[in-house]
């Protein structure tokens, strides 16, 4: 037995009891399923039929086409612009919540969460009937008095961009907020007793306390951006498809197995990698800041 005051460490057969729930959990469940994938991108595909041969075509395929690195990269870009967008959006939302709509701060969480758990699908589609060149936001733009069909909205990059964003500022939203609302509120008076104003207040010490939230949500929503696939296919018409929706296709219409496993750990690959880049950059600034 451990007692009170006597160091936990994991020699000790209860921490490896309470443990390997989780491990065989994660493993079964996580662990075997990545590595299927990554042994089926050493398989062919012959008259829509999988071979088990262990074979470098498809990876040799992907490395020498660069169709799918552009793809990969204009996945990245729309990603990052949805993460700027939702951060940009949300830090006023939640700094609203926590600070000057305390009394109303209730009532306008429930109606973020009602709209973050409708629906993706309808959500999307009512964006497309709302810009649809007969839809409500050119009937409005007319009777303002601008010319007919003059949105060309739908069916680009920046409808998938809206749909992206739309679907997924409750993350951050939620995140900052929480930050913010943590802050120790003397941090901020002491800064008014300081001399310091309301915006240098805020520049200064709540949107530094607040960077643990706008990281922890920033990588939130670039992990569900870089895998979205409804929005560029509805919202953007599959003018320019994005990794998740060239992976569908693989798998589904070209009945490709090893080529939507190849597709799917360079996808995931890159995603970890941007995220432990901008963790290595994100906790470089901090200590530098802290020195």
């Amino acid at each position: 037995m451990i007692g009170e005051g006597e160091p936990k460490g994991w020699r000790q057969p209860e921490l490896w009891a309470k443990a390997l729930p989780s491990v065989a959990l994660q493993t079964l469940f996580f662990l075997a399923p990545l590595l299927m994938t990554v042994l089926l991108t050493f398989q062919e595909t012959r008259s829509f039929m999988l071979q088990w041969a262990w074979s470098l075509k498809t990876w040799s395929d992907i490395f020498s086409r660069p169709h799918y690195w552009t793809i990969l990269w204009h996945t990245l870009w729309m990603s990052a612009l949805c993460v700027a967008l939702c951060v940009l959006i949300s830090l006023p939302v939640a700094y609203a919540l926590a600070t000057r709509l305390q009394s109303m701060s209730g009532h306008v969480k429930v109606l973020i969460t009602f709209a973050f758990l409708t629906d993706a699908t309808l959500k999307t589609f009512g964006w497309v009937l709302f810009l649809d060149q007969k839809g409500a936001a050119n009937f409005l733009l007319e009777r303002i008095g601008f010319p007919p069909a003059m949105i060309g909205f739908l069916y680009t990059d920046w409808a998938t961009l809206l749909g992206m964003v739309y679907n997924l500022l409750a993350f951050t939203i939620f995140t900052i907020y929480l930050s913010i609302a943590n802050i120790d509120r003397s941090l901020i008076l002491a800064a008014y007793d300081a001399g310091a104003s309301k915006w240098r207040a805020f520049w200064e010490v709540t949107l530094p306390l607040s960077r643990p939230g706008i990281w922890t949500g920033s990588v939130l929503v670039f992990l569900l951006s870089v895998g979205v696939f409804l929005e560029p296919k509805v919202l953007g018409g599959g003018k320019s498809p994005m990794s998740a929706e060239l992976i569908r296709q693989t798998f589904e219409t070209r009945v490709n197995w090893p080529l939507g496993a190849a597709l799917t750990i360079v996808l995931m690959v890159t995603a970890v990698f941007v995220i432990l880049l901008f963790n290595r950059v994100y906790s470089l600034r901090r200590h530098g800041a802290a020195a």
